[in-house]
């Protein structure tokens, strides 16, 4: 084996086990706004690490420059994606925490909730 594929084998190893640490977190966090932060922060870390993995597997010029735009395209638009999908289920009131000890974010939206 080459450099080359152990080094794409370890980045693509690395991304299915965030992978695997996404789905736990997915499975075992209690409220719905720690799954999103779950599943941006270490989803995103999963795809990027596997694009880079197929980018360093590939090894041509242009077609890993693509695969690496695939994977900065990832790392810049998945947590743009759950901060809005969290800030929409926060407005539209959905599973809101039972216990909140200060919410700032309702004094931003002026929804007067304390």
């Amino acid at each position: 084996m080459l450099i080359r594929e152990i080094i794409s084998y370890l980045l693509m190893g690395a991304g299915g086990v965030f992978a695997i640490i996404t789905v736990i977190g997915l499975i075992r966090f209690p409220d719905v706004y720690i799954r999103i932060h779950a599943a941006a922060v270490v989803l995103t870390i999963s795809a990027v690490l596997v694009t880079f993995g197929v980018a360093v597997y590939v090894w041509e010029l242009f077609l890993s420059i693509k695969i690496i735009l695939i994977g900065l395209f990832f790392l810049i638009s998945n947590p743009m994606a759950t901060h809005s999908i969290a800030r929409s289920s926060y407005q539209q009131k959905v599973a809101l925490p039972r216990v909140r000890s200060v919410d700032e974010y309702a004094d931003y939206l002026e929804r007067g909730e304390k």
